[in-house]
């Protein structure tokens, strides 16, 4: 009886502890909500480190931007990275997504439609996989996204690397005045501001670190005692701070950006008037124009009147290392950092309009250095600089015309190419512009100038050259080279004066080593100027003006898509067919039509075979791009047998033997099939002679023979479809790697 009622209990207690496991399952079952997330959200922008989220449909588009396979950087689409990878398609779906640390070296691919970008480094990446939840994972079901308006407040030290920039070397009778100057130019700019007394402006030259507290909503660093409500109240702060030791490593302005991508947006603004083609913003992110960032330093300490050489021993104190350093926000593009343009931009009525100097007809954009470091006096002297390189070159419509952005954490447009169209109410304007301070992050201002400047609605010409010439007091306190290869392969030719260059104790402090040579033109001398001192700086008035004006040797106004003559040659053999060869003929005319096309731009030519060969047109024949597509459309098909070598060989002859010595010579070949006699010793020849060949075979085509057509690595130069209706598939990937091919030229 005993053991009936024990048996009994037990079958009880196991029956409830099933249906109540069963109930807790059902719960969480129910309770398990996924979030939506927009086609554009970057994982980096999500705080949770793993989370099961729903893509919406139509999320394969290239607006989305993807960096990495397999492992992709935290600043790729998390929904277009699903649908590279294989997880999810275009209709959307579930995804799980894993936070795992950034690394180097991220891969780009083209997978399931989307193209991926590559990547040299990012500080975080993700994975993405099927949307099963993990055993023992609990996920959330609201996902917690950063303030694209703050920035993270670091309470560790950095590394030496982020120490702060040194004021440049002056006269220790000058230092003084110098910060003086400053303190008086802060005080005449911002009136509201309380003047510091002389207590506030005592310190030791061995500060003590501030302590910081993180705002939630905003996360910018307040004292503990007294937090910065307002402006006035920020403002007042940053006047104690200001003192050459303020420059600040920028960690955030190194990233890439595809190399086509560049180039097109140097195409849609460079295009000719007779073209008839207007400004193409489909390539060229819109100008994104946010709230300059109002970041409370902490106090160095550092007194107003210690000469500069105290400056730069106390540069590698405690407090400086623990200073602030603004780094990119996760949910900004790569160089969306909050760039300022001055909203009264629209040019002014002219009084008078110069016809300017024939001779020297170039868009010249200077970016000023309106760093705190430089000071009052150098500030001045840098306005007295550019206004004499205004009168000097004669500016005019006919000339040269020339705006000014001043940059510091910042740049901001001054002035635009059409604000001023004679040098003396140039020089008027740039008199009275006023220093702006804060770092010197040129990094951000060429990337501003790139993507925002030189643009048809600022006055940008097509048939003039872009230039921009930086003024750098000392060394920048970002880094430059990725915007600066960035400019370059837009058509930007970049020239560099750097003043008061850094001494060997001071080379220590340099973010970026050889910074020059990574971000002009030309490594050959040509594009940067060095200047001992501010007061010698109306010395090279006059050689900056020659170089400038010399617009046969401004070489990078030279890209992938201005500079080649490229001739087809074309299989129209039997088995090829009518249909199809007009679908050829499509995939001949689509690549075309993305090059820049006149008689001293990208020239195309075109050739026919079978047993025999045929001239359709040569390079001379076309000067614009209307009528090269009119002449593609136009070539009959001839039909016969297949002899590629020959046709190899007749292309050398009547096309690539009258190319221009400036132009790069391209060959892109098509064919369908296994040529009746040899194409290898035809296709060294071609190379030899410098010819580019690109070869792309359908369905029959010998896979050997493509390769043996093609440059090495016949990898990158040579394609293969099985039929003839998915030629299209390989237009912009053909036009990538010709342009991946110019931009990877030496620069020496």
């Amino acid at each position: 009886m005993k053991a009936t009622v024990i048996a009994t209990f037990f079958g009880v207690f196991l029956t409830c502890a099933y249906a109540a496991k069963e109930a807790t399952k059902k719960t969480k079952k129910a309770k398990l909500y996924v979030p939506q997330i927009d086609c554009d959200v970057k994982a980096g922008k999500i705080i949770n480190p793993e989370f099961i989220a729903k893509c919406p449909p139509g999320c394969q588009d290239v607006k989305y931007r993807v960096y990495g396979t397999d492992i992709y950087a935290s600043f790729s689409s998390v929904c277009n990275a699903a649908i590279h990878s294989g997880i999810i398609d275009n209709a959307g779906g579930k995804i799980l997504v894993q936070k795992v640390a950034g690394h180097s070296g991220y891969r780009g691919s083209f997978s399931n439609g989307v193209r991926s970008l590559s990547l040299p480094r990012w500080r975080e990446s993700f994975l993405v996989s099927e949307g099963k939840p993990r055993k023992g994972v609990t996920y959330p079901s609201t996902l917690e996204y950063s303030s694209s308006k703050s920035t993270a407040v670091k309470s560790e030290p950095k590394k030496p690397e982020q120490d702060l920039k040194a004021v440049k070397s002056a006269d220790t009778a000058n230092a003084s005045e110098k910060a003086s100057e400053q303190g008086d130019a802060v005080r005449r700019e911002y009136q509201t501001s309380p003047v510091p007394t002389p207590a506030t402006q005592m310190a030791t030259t061995t500060p003590t670190p501030t302590t910081t507290t993180t705002d939630p909503s905003t996360t910018t660093p307040k004292p503990t005692t007294t937090p910065a409500t307002t402006r006035t109240a920020t403002v007042a702060a940053a006047a104690k701070t200001r003192p050459g030791l303020h420059r600040v490593r920028d960690i955030g302005s190194s990233s890439v950006h595809p190399a086509y991508t560049s180039v097109v947006a140097a195409a849609s603004r460079q295009v000719q008037a007779a073209q008839g083609r207007g400004q193409n913003t489909a390539f060229r992110g819109s100008s994104t124009s946010a709230s300059k960032r109002n970041i409370l330093r902490p106090n160095t300490g550092i007194q107003r009147q210690e000469p500069v050489a105290a400056f730069r021993r106390a540069a590698s104190s405690p407090a400086h290392l623990a200073m602030e350093t603004d780094s990119w926000k996760p949910g900004l593009g790569i160089f969306d950092t909050g760039f300022s343009s001055k909203e009264e931009l629209n040019p002014k009525p002219l009084d008078s309009t110069s016809q300017g100097n024939p001779n020297c007809k170039v868009d010249l954009s200077f970016l000023m250095d309106g760093s705190w470091s430089i000071g009052k006096r150098r500030f001045q002297l840098q306005k007295q600089f550019l206004g004499n390189v205004a009168q000097a070159l004669g500016i005019g419509s006919a000339g040269p015309l020339m705006g000014v952005i001043q940059y510091g954490d910042d740049p901001s447009t001054e002035f635009n190419l059409k604000t001023y169209a004679n040098s003396k109410d140039l020089r008027n304007a740039i008199e009275k512009i006023p220093q702006k301070g804060g770092l010197s992050n040129v990094g951000k201002a060429l990337s501003f100038v790139n993507k925002d400047f030189f643009l048809d609605v600022n006055g940008n010409r097509g048939g003039a050259p872009n230039v921009v010439v930086v003024m750098v007091d000392g060394w920048p306190t970002d880094r430059v080279e990725e915007a600066s290869r960035l400019a370059r392969e837009s058509g930007i030719n970049i020239f560099f004066v750097t003043i008061e260059a850094a001494a060997e104790s001071e080379k220590q402090n340099v973010i970026e080593p050889n910074f020059v040579d990574k971000a002009v033109c030309r490594t050959n001398g040509f594009y940067s100027i060095n200047v001992p001192s501010w007061f010698s700086l109306h010395k090279v008035v006059q050689p900056l003006v020659k170089r400038v004006c010399d617009t046969d040797r401004l070489v990078c106004s030279k890209t992938c898509l201005n500079s080649a003559d490229i001739g087809f040659v074309i299989d129209g053999s039997s088995s090829v067919g009518t249909s199809n060869f007009r679908t050829v003929l499509q995939f001949v005319a689509n690549i075309s039509k993305e090059f820049e096309i006149s008689d001293t731009d990208t020239r195309i030519g075109a050739v026919q075979y079978t047993y025999e060969q045929r001239l359709e047109f040569s390079f001379d024949k076309y000067s614009t791009k209307q009528d090269v597509l009119s002449a593609i459309k136009r070539i009959s098909y001839w039909s016969g047998g297949t002899s590629t070598g020959a046709a190899i060989s007749y292309a050398s002859e009547q096309l690539f033997s009258k190319s221009k010595p400036n132009k790069r010579k391209i060959m892109i070949l098509i064919t369908d099939g296994r040529s009746y006699d040899d194409v290898r010793v035809p296709a060294m020849a071609a190379h030899r002679n410098g010819v580019i060949a690109y070869s792309v075979g359908v369905a029959w085509a010998a896979q050997d023979e493509l390769e043996a057509i093609a440059t090495d690595p016949d990898k990158e130069h040579s394609f293969f479809v099985d039929e003839f209706d998915n030629l299209y598939r390989f237009v912009n990937q053909l036009i990538q790697n010709i342009c991946t091919e110019f931009n990877s030229q030496p620069r020496n």
